[in-house]
């Protein structure tokens, strides 16, 4: 069973910043999407920014904002977020697919919320 840990979130100031970090433990055979997703009420999970087979992926509204990265030896991956906006206040949620030596995973770690006061 692999499963995903989430940390850095807290409550920062607009124009702010925070790291979120991410590390998937267990059978671990090889990893081919890891990054972050986040929810606000009442709307859908969407995407932040992920690392995926094909490259990096970003959400529109962080693009130059937000930067993803990772210690694949560590399977850990990073959320830089600067110049933070309140309309990035959500639960952040951290996602990996891949596969153990005997099937596919795909969990979601357990959210971290992330609030920007303005």
């Amino acid at each position: 069973q692999v499963q995903l840990v989430e940390s850095g979130g807290g409550v920062v100031q607009a124009g702010g910043s925070l790291t979120l970090s991410c590390v998937a433990s267990g059978n671990i055979h090889s990893i081919t999407t890891m990054g972050w997703f986040r929810q606000t009420p009442g709307n859908e999970r969407e995407l932040v920014a992920v690392f995926t087979s094909s490259g990096t992926n970003y959400a529109d509204s962080v693009k130059g904002r937000f930067t993803i990265s990772r210690d694949a030896a560590k399977n850990t991956v990073y959320l830089q977020m600067n110049n933070l906006r309140p309309d990035d206040t959500a639960v952040y949620y951290c996602h990996a697919e891949g596969f153990t030596d005997t099937a596919d995973f795909g969990p979601w770690g357990q959210g971290t919320q992330v609030t920007v006061s303005s």
